[in-house]
């Protein structure tokens, strides 16, 4: 077996058919080879790795140069896509090595995190990943909405094709990203597919000509569902403007769906607000995203509470060494060497898993231990705990 870097048309004989069987209708409909040459400007700037034997790709695995915040730093992102191997080849080893070599690239490039939305979690833990949360579904009739009808609201909403209003929608999402932990997006190249397929409307809120909230949507059929998603908002005016919008599509569309992130509570949005929201995780085909750290520098500088512990990374092929994390300056501080052990502080030792699920702040140091990703005693786990506290982050692109 070999491993090579393929670019530009390669992929339409190599990766993009290996994907088709795997994650689309089989067999391809005819003529669907021909579409796939339409795809390969949103895929130039990927590194795209196939393994081959004997002339025959066997597997081959993606990554998008993306950009993530980590609690309030934006950081470079590997997104991890299109990993697959051909039906005769599996449970060989293929991916394992084609991932290795993957990130290994990517780490070297400067891309300090990577994340990927898992065919089975299971296996992507093994190489250090951790789960995020999923976005909720939130259901509801946009008749429950009416009393926004009558609010007094500042501000005004924009509505057109996103074709048209997507340097606006782009601009917002570079806000998000600045602004909210865990936020990732495309690169250009990737996220021009969303103007050029043009199918979705773009609906905004700006207040003082400020946009303070953006959601893509499009609506299914008369009498059927106005299919929303993310709901994008920096404050409760712009999602009750984005909401209001909804409720005069009561006559049009029998319920209204939108993607939000789990620090929203639509059941508290309205006084009657009857709604059903959900968050289905299962396997294959509706994975929950997770995420990892490639790089410990990664932590640097991180805005952080006055904790103070030494932590041993262990078993990993990227994180390994014996830091002390110093957060007592309010500024992430890794300190190596000697000065590591100085005054003695509180040890935990941690796996790739252990560091990253609490540098994004999805389990507690006490859940690390639970899970077998560290051993944390109660000392190290009050100081991680200052470091690091619970801060759920919110993936936003779907890959």
């Amino acid at each position: 077996m070999t491993i090579r870097r393929v670019h530009s048309e390669e992929r339409l004989t190599t990766s993009f058919p290996l994907q088709a069987y795997a994650f689309e209708t089989s067999p391809s409909r005819p003529g669907r080879t021909e579409e796939y040459r339409d795809y390969l400007p949103y895929n130039e700037g990927n590194r795209t790795l196939v393994a081959e034997a004997d002339g025959t790709t066997v597997a081959a695995a993606s990554a998008v140069p993306m950009r993530q915040n980590l609690r309030g730093t934006v950081l470079p992102m590997a997104g991890v896509a299109g990993v697959t191997t051909h039906p005769l080849a599996r449970r060989q080893g293929h991916v394992r090595a084609l991932l290795h070599q993957l990130l290994d690239e990517m780490r070297d490039e400067g891309h300090a995190l990577t994340a990927l939305w898992p065919f089975r979690s299971s296996f992507y833990a093994r190489f250090g990943y951790v789960g995020l949360p999923k976005a909720r579904t939130a259901t509801f009739s946009p008749a429950d909405l009416g009393e926004l009808l009558r609010a007094d609201l500042p501000g005004e909403v924009g509505w057109e094709r996103i074709g048209a209003g997507y340097p606006t929608w782009r601009e917002f999402t570079e806000r998000c990203l600045r602004e909210r932990h865990g936020f990732a997006i495309f690169p250009d190249y990737r996220d021009v597919g969303l103007r050029d397929r043009d199918e979705r409307w773009l609906l905004t809120a700006r207040v003082g000509g400020t946009v303070t909230g953006a959601v893509t949507y499009r609506i299914d059929d008369h009498g059927g569902t106005l299919v929303a998603d993310d709901l994008l908002v920096t404050d409760p005016v712009a999602r009750a403007l984005l909401l209001r919008f909804f409720a005069q599509h009561v006559d049009q569309v029998e319920r209204v769906s939108v993607q939000l992130p789990v620090d929203e509570a639509p059941e508290l949005w309205l006084t009657d607000l009857a709604v059903h929201v959900e968050a289905r995780v299962a396997r294959p085909g509706s994975s929950a995203p997770m995420a990892r750290l490639l790089s410990v520098d990664a932590l640097a500088g991180l805005p952080t509470g006055p904790g103070r512990v030494r932590v041993e990374l262990t078993g990993d092929r990227w994180l390994a060494g014996s830091y002390l994390l110093d957060g007592t300056t309010g500024a992430l501080e890794l300190v190596t060497g000697a000065a590591a052990t100085a005054g003695e502080p509180p040890t935990a030792t941690l796996t790739a898993a252990g560091i990253s699920a609490l540098a994004y702040g999805v389990l507690d140091p006490v859940e690390v231990g639970l899970r077998g990703l560290g051993e944390v005693p109660a000392d190290a786990a009050a100081e991680l705990r200052r470091l690091f506290p619970r801060h759920l982050p919110y993936l936003f692109a779907d890959f």
